[in-house]
């Protein structure tokens, strides 16, 4: 164990405050109308800075006092950490109470700190903490006006990383929206407007007389005439908006094949896993605005052979257009695809980078071509109503090489973004480690012994459950639980025992062992003494000497 700061000691979090397990009201107890009283049963009530999401219960069955640390112990939240309200918890949040002899900023902070420790010791399939793993977290507890010092400096210096962290994080969506105005910026033709007085560029409709036109799309609804305008470089029908000299607004059915998927059904599965490439929603997700080399999933021949699924050549571009609407990549070989998908297998007219970066300057609004609030589909009457802004063939290609250069440059921008919030992190955590490893700031020989500090409130706490009304005993127990201490004492050490490992000693309840011991010292003739072990750091019980 690492050597601690002059000063300091180490104490388990249980002989330095109370642990509250939470326990949950029947739940039509529970309501969001005010009835009752506040009930807190997770993290995703805690917002960073007050709880929001409110719940009541009206018959509460675990309540805890104000000055406690909620901690989470199960689900996917286990470990966290926030400053506890007088309130009812759930089952899965514990309340800590630290000692007032302590800095409870402090306290919070070390759990918080340590909590991934503390995790390491969940067991089960569901990872969760239990009453023993908190209570016996042994914490370094250094003098409270040095707790208080240390909490100071976390509180500038954690000032500054947030305002760093936060400059940050203005710049991703900064990028984002940087990508949009590019690409936006391509298909206004202002990234080629200097290319274009440099060169001769065969004019699209000249392109358009040399292409035949691709076979239509099969069965199907026909284009619908309503014109929706789009933001880039894609228009539901020609809303005839002024164009580069040398462009055309473009029919997509006029320069590319327009396709669509299907899926095999899932009950043949001798339809899948063959040696087909079928792209699905997560294929195009993970190569957003890139080539799809590689599919999940697979079919064979017969899958084909036996749905509307087609096989389509390399450089086809592919639009999810259902619930998933906007994902945008291009097959790098032979695949199919679901019916979430549109797709268009360019002629020579259309470079289908060109398409692609076209359908991705609509950004997010390219779900106006679709209907639908909850769930946005773009149906086949607006998709086969697709018109593009055509650049002749020579500038689609500067555009493309341009577009790639400034994407790339962006693309690092946000990695370097990233790293930074990545270094910013390791920083805070080696400012923490310092603070806890007792290196933040100096220690005061003037300062309270942590030792001292421990001791005083180990007697407070004695002392508090001493005064504390008895409870009245259970009257299914038999057993006279001090008469049940002293013949088990026959057995202890000569040094003595903690309460915890007496309490696991003596199978009776356990506020009637800790009643007991607590009659046992108060006794006129005490059978039981306590001293302060410093080897153990604890105070133990043991047998009086007469």
């Amino acid at each position: 164990m690492t050597k601690l700061p002059a000063g300091w000691a180490r104490s388990t979090l249980g002989r330095i405050g109370t642990l509250y397990t939470g326990q949950s009201p029947s739940a039509d107890t529970v309501n969001q109308d005010g009835h009752g009283i506040t009930y807190i049963t997770g993290p995703e009530q805690w917002d960073g800075s007050g709880f929001h999401k409110p719940k009541w219960t009206t018959d509460p069955r675990r309540t805890v006092p104000e000055g406690c640390i909620f901690i989470t112990v199960k689900g996917g939240g286990v470990g966290k950490t926030f400053p506890g309200i007088p309130s009812a918890i759930g089952r899965d949040i514990y309340a800590y109470e630290p000692s007032p002899e302590l800095d409870f900023q402090f306290i919070l902070r070390t759990i918080a700190y340590r909590a991934s420790e503390i995790i390491e010791q969940a067991q089960g399939d569901i990872p969760g903490l239990s009453k023993h793993h908190i209570e016996n977290y042994s914490a370094a507890i250094p003098p409270v006006s040095e707790q208080r010092r240390i909490m100071t400096r976390l509180d500038d210096v954690g000032a500054r990383i947030d305002l760093a962290r936060n400059e940050l994080r203005r710049i991703s969506p900064l990028v984002d929206q940087y990508r949009l105005n590019l690409l936006r910026s391509a298909f206004r033709g202002e990234l080629t407007a200097d290319f274009r007085g440099q060169q001769e560029l065969e004019p699209v409709a000249v392109l358009l007389s040399k292409t035949e036109q691709p076979d239509p799309a099969r069965g199907g609804r026909q284009p619908t005439n309503e014109i929706i305008a789009g933001r880039g470089g894609i228009s539901v029908n020609n809303p005839g908006t002024a164009l580069p000299a040398g462009w055309d607004w473009v029919p997509l059915l006029r320069i590319a094949r327009q396709e669509t998927g299907h899926t095999p059904s899932r009950s043949h599965p001798e339809y899948w896993d063959g040696d087909v490439q079928w792209v699905g929603i997560p294929d195009a997700n993970r190569n957003h605005g890139g080539v799809i080399d590689g599919t999940i999933q697979t079919i064979n021949a017969a899958g084909l052979a036996n749905s509307s699924a087609r096989l389509l050549p390399a450089g086809t571009v592919v639009l999810s257009r259902t619930a998933s609407v906007g994902y945008v990549a291009i097959m790098g070989r032979e695949m199919a695809t679901s019916q979430d998908f549109v797709t268009w297998t360019c002629s020579p007219a259309l470079d289908p980078k060109y398409l692609m970066y076209a359908l991705l300057s609509e950004g997010d609004e390219i779900r106006e071509f679709g209907r639908g609030t909850t769930h946005t589909t773009i149906y086949f009457p607006e998709i086969r109503a697709f018109n593009i802004k055509l650049a002749p063939l020579t500038e689609q290609r500067e555009i493309i090489r341009l577009v790639e250069d400034a994407l790339a440059r962006i693309d690092a921008l946000a990695r370097e973004v990233e790293r930074s919030l990545q270094l910013v992190a390791k920083a805070e955590q080696r400012i923490l480690a310092k603070a806890f490893a007792g290196q933040l700031v100096k220690q005061d020989p003037d300062d309270e012994a942590a030792d001292n500090l421990l001791e005083r409130i180990q007697s407070l706490r004695i002392k508090t459950v001493a005064d504390a009304p008895k409870r009245p005993k259970a009257r299914l127990v038999k057993t006279d639980p001090k008469q049940a201490i002293l013949k088990d004492s026959a057995d202890w050490p000569a040094k003595g025992l903690a309460f915890e490992a007496i309490a696991q000693r003596i199978v009776l309840p356990y506020g009637d062992v800790r009643d007991a011991l607590f009659e046992l010292l108060s006794d006129t003739s005490p059978k039981l003494s306590q001293v302060f072990d410093k080897d153990e750091e604890q105070m133990l019980l043991r047998r009086a000497t007469s």
